[in-house]
């Protein structure tokens, strides 16, 4: 019997990784074993371990890393743990409906061959409530391909897709445990390192299912990293590297569209300019010129 391993990196609020988890235990397939790995290190005991054990469900286990490890080699942890055929690496505040292991178990067993399965996700703001937001909006109606049921996408067309505007919603992704284990996270990267693993899994030839069905809530709020990463401008940064990088490396492939695609990023271009004004406001110069430099500067060799 195909079971699911849900792996919950945690650094932050104890409020949002209590919903997450009684997220997960409210689904209505039983198939699944939920792992939260506290990177909170040094930081002083939240009482989450205390609430995990009050509540009695084998399934859950409790791993606090002894020191903090950073988003990156925390969620290679996660990997590292992983037992079970499929799994998941779900943010410390986002919420499954309690459809999601079902559908994602159902969608396993309808498309075997398949490593990437990408479920309908609803967008939440920090209080639950539904959101709207110009990124989600750009992700469902510009870059997300419209599918009336179950699609699957591989190879240059994917990934051509993908570095247009990354549709994906990571921590709703359910993966096919051998090949991310192979795979994993790309050491040094914090921000973009969900799209470097899926870039790399097309690459190697695996192939990404859309489900449409419904079934997991994603939570847009200020307080994320990569909305704090923007303000600054280290996000942008990372990505300007990544881009450019992959570019270079799938066009020695020979997949020459989806290099173009890398190289001029224009979604995540798009997203800096309309980030500008707040950096501005809250980042300080640092942030405007590296937000500046990634909207404006030049997609060739020499805007490296």
């Amino acid at each position: 019997m195909t079971s699911v391993d849900i792996m919950l990196p945690h650094y932050g609020r104890l409020d949002l990784v209590q919903d997450t988890v009684r997220s997960v235990l409210a689904q209505d397939d039983p198939h699944w074993r939920l792992t939260i790995i506290d990177d909170s290190g040094e930081v002083p005991d939240d009482g989450l371990a205390a609430w995990c054990a009050d509540l009695g469900e084998p399934r859950v286990r409790y791993l606090r890393n002894e020191l903090n490890l950073g988003i990156n080699r925390n969620f290679q942890k996660c990997v590292s743990l992983v037992e079970h055929e499929l799994a998941v690496i779900i943010g410390s505040d986002d919420l499954m409906l309690p459809g999601y292991v079902g559908t994602v178990r159902r969608a396993h067993e309808a498309h075997p061959e398949v490593s990437i399965i990408q479920p309908g996700v609803e967008i939440v703001d920090e209080h639950g409530r539904p959101a709207r937001t110009l990124v989600d909006l750009s992700k469902r109606w510009l870059y997300a391909p419209r599918v009336s049921g179950p699609a699957v996408y591989s190879g240059e067309d994917l990934a051509t897709s993908l570095l247009r505007g990354n549709w994906l919603y990571f921590p709703s992704i359910c993966w096919g445990s051998d090949p991310l284990r192979r795979t994993g996270f790309r050491e040094g990267l914090s921000v973009v390192q969900d799209l470097a693993l899926v870039i790399d899994l097309v690459v190697a030839g695996e192939s990404l299912l859309v489900v449409p069905t419904t079934c997991f809530r994603y939570r847009r709020h200020g307080g994320s990293v990569s909305s704090a990463h923007a303000v600054d401008g280290r996000r942008f940064a990372e990505e300007r590297t990544y881009f450019l990088d992959t570019s270079d490396r799938l066009a020695a492939l020979g997949w020459l569209r989806a290099a173009r695609a890398a190289r001029r990023h224009l979604a995540s271009r798009i997203n800096a300019l309309t980030r500008l004004p707040l950096a501005a406001r809250r980042g300080g110069p640092a942030g405007v010129r590296i937000l500046a430099r990634h909207t404006f500067g030049g997609t060739g060799p020499a805007g490296r």
